[in-house]
């Protein structure tokens, strides 16, 4: 009998279609949450990584924990809190927990708030002693067209001067995870991102144009502090490995409700 499968922020973006995959693969799924829930076709683990508290009982018995919550004051000490936890498990059973971690390409490039703690994330996971794979992945396209959404209700839309991205498709990057999270631990895989490397001037005007608002001027204003940004940090490094999703901005934009905000 296989074990179960631990998913933490399983009810976000990107966790819940981890969730609906591994699932779809037959295995038993067990969701963390810091409240008391239930679904019908999903058993619900109440804990909080925050805190640790209730963390000993989620992973219990799990034989791999997918760790897509995110919280962007405190990213790192969750993880710890998490491998703690994880650890605390492989003392008690003969195989360790598989950690699988979802993380962000060009943390290293650019290591500041919130990327600082999702690298210092990575860290205590690939120094914890238990098995572990961890992906880095561009920004999702929900994320850019809700940025796009705010910025479309300007009469002139102000945009990093060369900030460029190459964001992916949620549904291809969950369809990978959960591939790594039903596999064997691999160390760090390649980066995963999208098609097409795009300024964010470009996005907005493609957004402009997918929900038939009225063109109007996108001026690039100079911002200071975002040089590795224009230098392609948010974008693999070239020469690397990667893994490339097939879906282009324009497929998803005319494929979603693209004139709201995930």
């Amino acid at each position: 009998m296989t074990s179960p499968i631990l998913v933490t922020g399983g009810t976000g973006t990107l966790g819940h279609q981890v969730v609906s995959r591994v699932q779809e693969a037959g295995r038993e799924v067990r969701v963390l949450s810091r409240r008391s829930r239930s679904q019908d076709g999903l058993m619900f683990a109440t804990g909080d990584l925050a805190t640790g508290e209730g963390l000993a009982a989620a992973v219990r018995g799990v034989g791999t924990i997918v760790h897509c919550a995110s919280n962007r004051k405190g990213d790192a000490e969750a993880t710890r809190n998490l491998v703690r936890a994880a650890a605390q498990e492989k003392s008690s059973q003969a195989a360790s927990p598989h950690l699988v971690y979802i993380s962000i390409v060009g943390i290293d490039r650019f290591p500041r708030g919130y990327y600082k703690t999702k690298l210092e994330a990575e860290g205590v996971i690939a120094d914890s002693g238990l098995p572990w794979t961890t992906l880095r992945a561009t920004q999702f396209y929900e994320l850019i067209r809700n940025g796009a959404f705010r910025l479309a209700k300007l009469p002139v839309i102000p945009v990093p001067a060369g900030f460029v991205v190459q964001p992916v498709d949620s549904g291809e990057l969950t369809a990978r995870l959960a591939e790594l999270a039903l596999g064997e631990p691999r160390g760090r895989v390649p980066d995963m991102a999208g098609p097409q490397v795009l300024s964010f001037a470009a996005v907005i005007r493609m957004y402009l144009q997918a929900t038939g608002r009225r063109p109007r001027p996108v001026v690039p204003i100079w911002t200071p502090g975002i040089g590795p940004i224009r230098a392609g940090a948010l974008c693999p490094r070239p020469g690397t490995e990667v893994t490339l999703g097939r879906r282009s901005s324009l497929d998803f934009l005319a494929e979603k409700p693209a004139d709201q905000p995930a």
